[in-house]
C-alpha cells in the first residue's frame, strides 16, 4: 500500500531561491524538505526540531506572518530574531522568495536527521515580530 505524505497534496507553487533559481513546491509542504527536495542543500543539524538555527534563511518577500513558539524561542535566544527565521518550522506559500543561509557546501558541514514531513514540535503559533496585523 502506497502513502500520500499529507504535507505533499497542497497545491503546487514555486519558490525563488537566490543562487538556486525556481524550485517547486507544495502549499503547507515544510520549507526545509521543499529546498532539499529542489536540490537546494540547506543544512539542518538538529532533524528539524528547533533545537538549532543551522537551516535558517532569510527572506526577500513573502515571509510568513506566522512563527512556531520553537522557532521565536530558538531565534530569541541566538539573537537572531528579525534576522532570519527557520526553514524547518516554516510551511511553503506562495510569494516566497528567499535566500538559504547555510549551507552543506558553503559550511563544509553534513545534515543531521531528516526532518519529519510536519512540524516539530507540536507547533504552537505566534506572530513574528514585526508583521503586519492589519488586513
Amino acid at each position: 500500500m502506497t502513502q500520500t505524505n499529507p504535507q505533499t497534496t497542497g497545491q503546487t507553487i514555486t519558490l525563488q531561491v537566490e543562487g538556486f533559481g525556481e524550485i517547486s513546491a507544495h502549499t503547507g509542504e515544510r520549507l526545509v524538505l521543499a529546498l532539499e527536495r529542489g536540490g537546494v542543500d540547506i543544512l539542518h543539524r538538529c532533524g528539524g526540531v528547533a533545537r538549532c538555527t543551522t537551516c535558517r534563511v532569510s527572506f526577500q518577500e513573502g515571509e510568513p506572518d506566522a512563527m512556531t513558539l520553537a522557532e521565536y524561542d530558538k531565534l530569541t535566544e541566538k539573537e537572531l530574531l528579525g534576522q532570519a527565521r527557520l526553514s524547518c518550522q516554516i510551511e511553503c506559500a506562495p510569494g516566497m522568495q528567499l535566500t538559504p543561509l547555510q549551507t552543506a557546501s558553503s559550511t563544509g558541514l553534513e545534515p543531521g536527521k531528516a526532518p519529519a514531513a510536519t512540524i516539530e514540535p507540536e507547533p504552537r503559533w505566534t506572530t513574528r515580530p514585526g508583521a503586519s496585523t492589519e488586513g
